[in-house]
């Protein structure tokens, strides 16, 4: 819609160049922002979230290899048994 009044026909261009200058200097403000979380998660060394939960994965199954080792290496075993019986009888032979 056109108005016959060139006052409401620049107060109009100028409030659409207003918002177009806002949305613009919004998305630099955004941009910067970006920029400047990047910068500051490289400083810190952070972690991303998909090498987190594999190193995660990785940590329980070691865990579940110690839990395997452990109980095997608390049961005893038969063949240290063997070792020992046999120095008995070489004892017993000896003496």
């Amino acid at each position: 819609m056109q108005t016959q009044n060139p006052f409401l026909d620049e107060f109009a261009k100028l409030t659409t160049a207003a918002m177009g200058i806002a949305q613009a200097a919004g998305e630099e403000a955004k941009a910067a922002m970006r920029a400047q979380a990047d910068k500051i998660a490289a400083e810190f060394d952070l972690v991303r979230k998909d090498e987190h939960e594999a190193l995660k994965a990785e940590v329980a199954a070691l865990r579940e290899a110690v839990a395997a080792l452990t109980a095997k290496a608390s049961t005893p075993a038969p063949a240290a048994a063997k070792p020992a019986a046999k120095a008995k009888k070489a004892a017993a032979a000896d003496g």
